[in-house]
Protein backbone atom coordinates (compact mmCIF):
# COMPACT_ATOMS: atom_id res chain seq x y z
CA UNK A 1 0.00 0.00 0.00
CA UNK A 2 1.51 3.82 -0.92
CA UNK A 3 1.62 6.50 1.18
CA UNK A 4 -0.99 9.59 0.30
CA UNK A 5 0.80 11.61 -2.35
CA UNK A 6 1.07 15.20 0.30
CA UNK A 7 3.37 12.61 2.83
CA UNK A 8 5.50 12.10 -0.76
CA UNK A 9 5.49 15.89 -0.97
CA UNK A 10 6.39 16.40 2.37
CA UNK A 11 9.51 14.76 2.53
CA UNK A 12 10.70 16.30 -0.56
CA UNK A 13 9.90 19.69 0.77
CA UNK A 14 12.17 18.73 3.96
CA UNK A 15 14.69 16.84 1.25
CA UNK A 16 15.13 19.71 -0.49
CA UNK A 17 15.13 22.11 2.75
CA UNK A 18 18.26 19.38 4.02
CA UNK A 19 20.20 20.13 1.17
CA UNK A 20 19.62 23.78 0.48
CA UNK A 21 21.53 23.69 4.28
CA UNK A 22 24.38 22.89 2.52
CA UNK A 23 24.22 25.20 -0.38
CA UNK A 24 23.32 28.06 1.14
CA UNK A 25 24.47 27.81 4.63
CA UNK A 26 25.02 31.62 5.41
CA UNK A 27 21.34 31.91 4.94
CA UNK A 28 20.68 29.39 8.23
CA UNK A 29 23.73 30.46 10.38
CA UNK A 30 22.11 33.64 10.40
CA UNK A 31 18.74 33.21 11.84
CA UNK A 32 20.61 30.88 14.82
CA UNK A 33 20.75 32.70 18.01
CA UNK A 34 24.32 34.09 19.03
CA UNK A 35 23.55 31.72 22.66
CA UNK A 36 23.51 28.72 20.81
CA UNK A 37 27.37 27.57 20.31
CA UNK A 38 28.94 26.73 16.95
CA UNK A 39 25.80 27.87 14.40
CA UNK A 40 27.64 26.26 11.86
CA UNK A 41 27.55 22.53 13.05
CA UNK A 42 23.59 23.28 14.33
CA UNK A 43 23.26 24.50 10.35
CA UNK A 44 24.78 20.97 9.43
CA UNK A 45 23.25 18.67 11.75
CA UNK A 46 19.78 20.44 10.98
CA UNK A 47 19.92 20.11 7.27
CA UNK A 48 21.51 16.46 7.60
CA UNK A 49 18.13 15.70 9.67
CA UNK A 50 15.51 17.24 7.27
CA UNK A 51 17.29 15.32 4.52
CA UNK A 52 17.24 11.79 6.76
CA UNK A 53 13.73 12.46 7.81
CA UNK A 54 12.23 13.55 4.87
CA UNK A 55 13.88 10.51 3.08
CA UNK A 56 12.44 8.24 5.76
CA UNK A 57 9.04 9.72 5.74
CA UNK A 58 8.30 8.62 2.49
CA UNK A 59 9.28 4.89 3.87
CA UNK A 60 5.89 3.09 5.25
CA UNK A 61 7.87 1.19 7.79
CA UNK A 62 9.65 4.14 9.14
CA UNK A 63 7.02 6.74 8.55
CA UNK A 64 5.89 6.99 11.91
CA UNK A 65 9.00 7.96 13.02
CA UNK A 66 10.56 10.13 10.53
CA UNK A 67 7.03 12.28 11.62
CA UNK A 68 8.27 12.36 15.00
CA UNK A 69 11.63 13.52 14.44
CA UNK A 70 10.10 15.72 12.18
CA UNK A 71 7.93 17.17 14.72
CA UNK A 72 11.37 17.30 16.91
CA UNK A 73 13.04 18.82 14.40
CA UNK A 74 10.58 21.38 14.33
CA UNK A 75 10.09 22.53 18.09
CA UNK A 76 13.93 22.61 18.03
CA UNK A 77 14.09 25.27 15.26
CA UNK A 78 11.56 27.36 16.32
CA UNK A 79 13.93 29.46 18.47
CA UNK A 80 16.02 30.40 14.95
CA UNK A 81 12.76 31.45 14.01
CA UNK A 82 11.56 33.56 16.73
CA UNK A 83 15.13 35.21 16.64
CA UNK A 84 15.16 35.81 12.89
CA UNK A 85 11.34 37.79 13.89
CA UNK A 86 12.69 39.67 16.33
CA UNK A 87 16.06 40.24 15.06
CA UNK A 88 16.47 42.84 11.81
CA UNK A 89 19.60 41.96 11.42
CA UNK A 90 18.80 38.04 10.74
CA UNK A 91 15.40 39.27 8.68
CA UNK A 92 17.38 38.03 5.63
CA UNK A 93 15.75 41.03 3.63
CA UNK A 94 11.88 39.76 4.97
CA UNK A 95 9.51 42.39 6.26
CA UNK A 96 8.59 41.99 10.14
CA UNK A 97 4.95 40.97 8.44
CA UNK A 98 6.46 38.22 6.86
CA UNK A 99 8.47 37.09 9.66
CA UNK A 100 5.54 36.40 11.72
CA UNK A 101 3.60 34.85 9.26
CA UNK A 102 6.43 32.16 9.47
CA UNK A 103 5.70 31.86 13.51
CA UNK A 104 2.49 30.30 12.87
CA UNK A 105 3.30 28.75 9.94
CA UNK A 106 5.39 26.48 12.05
CA UNK A 107 1.69 24.24 13.65
CA UNK A 108 0.84 24.22 10.60
CA UNK A 109 3.90 22.27 9.69
CA UNK A 110 3.72 20.79 13.20
CA UNK A 111 0.36 19.22 12.50
CA UNK A 112 0.67 18.05 9.08
CA UNK A 113 3.92 15.96 10.40
CA UNK A 114 1.77 14.96 13.52
CA UNK A 115 -0.73 13.37 10.70
CA UNK A 116 1.70 10.69 9.54
CA UNK A 117 2.40 9.38 13.10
Amino acid sequence: MSLPWHQYAMGIIYILAGINHFRSPKLYIKIIPPFFKNPKLLNQVSGLAEIILGGLVCIKITAPYSAWGIILLLIAVFPANYYMYQNDQASLGLSKWLRFIRLPIQLLLLYWAYLYT
